[in-house]
């Protein structure tokens, strides 16, 4: 039998002496890749870490994880000991002891407390946009893989998802602010005066109003989902495309329609595939922050997106924070300091572990899934 390296002994002298060549090209291309993620993530855990792991149980920074945040107030006392504390801390401390009590003292902005309201907006944008991309998306793959026939048009259609993959994500924040925040039409008694357009609803006393959904968690998850629609649409319609023709006409042959067929024969199957899109949509969704400073995000919130509010569905029109948006805060809008880095560099290793965490979980229920489908 004729092995690799059989043929590779019979080889020319030269031949294997550049085979080695390349073979150590490409290795030190693959290992100083590898080498530079060591470094970033390396570097990443080093600053971050302190910030988020304590020496004392339990081992674990609870108020910068589960606080809001504040700014951060550091003084001097009397006896010359240096506090920091957050602003409600502060506040009760100066009713406490009075202002002629503090000395040296200095203020820094987004700095103290933790990140509870950054984390709850970035899972909420996550999820919501995940959740619309693939229902929209899968759906559009359905249609393209199994109905759609090979045509001019069908090929453009394709041709146009994948130049969409290539839009920059500052466009679309801003197709999400020209659409989402202030043109999609909702129904309302009183139009606002930004209104492009205000239909009356006969015998209703309400309005179909041009006026958008203004900044809020609804128009951050659909721009968000507008972005990732290319890798959904096109890693699921690969997906369904993998899955045997025999399967479709055996079920054909039984007497199945062609949506039961998809439902019960084409799609259970391709569900690992889907899946992979939405790990690759999380990765990119998580991490973005010129969608959301347009359409949703905002720097400091007092409430959680679920406080103070009456009804459940009134969280989709509230605005929310994020941990993009609040790194970028920290990082450009603010004078830096040791106290700043510090909550920077906390936010940046929390938001790895947080996408990390939705990844690998996306990546286990692919696993499991695709060692009960086999074929």
């Amino acid at each position: 039998m004729i092995t690799e390296e059989t043929l590779l002994r019979q080889s020319s002298g030269k031949g294997r002496g550049w085979d080695r060549v390349v073979r150590g090209i490409f290795a030190t291309l693959t290992y100083l890749i590898l080498f530079i993620a060591v470094l970033l993530f390396g570097k990443i855990c080093w600053d971050g870490a302190p910030t988020l792991f304590t020496s004392e149980a339990p081992f674990i920074n609870t108020s910068f994880l589960f606080d809001k945040n504040e700014t951060l107030h550091v003084f001097d006392t009397a006896a010359g000991e240096r506090l920091q504390l957050p602003a409600s801390q502060y506040m009760e401390y100066v009713k406490q002891h009075g202002e002629e009590a503090i000395f040296h003292h200095k203020s820094f902005s987004y700095s103290g407390g933790g990140i509870i309201g950054p984390i709850a907006g970035t899972l909420l944008l996550t999820a919501g946009s995940i959740l619309l991309a693939l229902f929209f998306g899968v759906s559009a793959a359905i249609y393209l893989s199994e109905y759609a026939k090979d045509s001019p048009f069908i090929r453009a259609v394709r041709l146009a998802i994948l130049n969409l993959a290539g839009v920059p994500s500052i466009v679309f924040g801003l197709f999400g602010f020209s659409v989402f925040v202030l043109a999609v039409p909702i129904i309302t008694q009183e139009p606002a005066s930004r209104s492009l357009l205000a239909i009356p609803l006969f015998g209703t006393g309400s309005f179909l109003s041009f006026q958008g959904w203004n900044s809020s968690l609804l128009a951050g998850c659909a721009t968000l989902a507008c972005m990732i629609l290319p890798v959904i649409i096109t890693a699921s319609e690969e997906s369904l495309k993998s899955v045997p023709q025999g399967f479709r006409d055996a079920s054909l042959a039984l007497g199945a329609t062609r949506w039961q067929t998809i439902r019960t024969s084409v799609l259970p199957f391709s569900l690992p595939g889907i899946l992979t899109s939405s790990l690759l949509a999380i990765t990119r969704v998580a991490g973005e922050t010129a969608p959301i400073m347009f359409t949703a995000a905002v720097a400091a919130k007092d409430d959680l997106p679920w406080e103070g509010i009456s009804n459940p569905f009134e969280i989709f029109s509230s605005q929310v924070q994020a941990l993009p948006y609040h790194i970028y805060t920290l990082a450009a809008r603010i004078p830096n300091s040791e106290y700043t880095q510090r909550a920077q560099f906390g936010s940046v290793f929390v938001f790895l572990l947080l996408v990390a965490i939705m990844s690998f979980s996306s990546m286990y229920l692919r696993a499991k899934m695709r060692a009960k489908l086999k074929w």
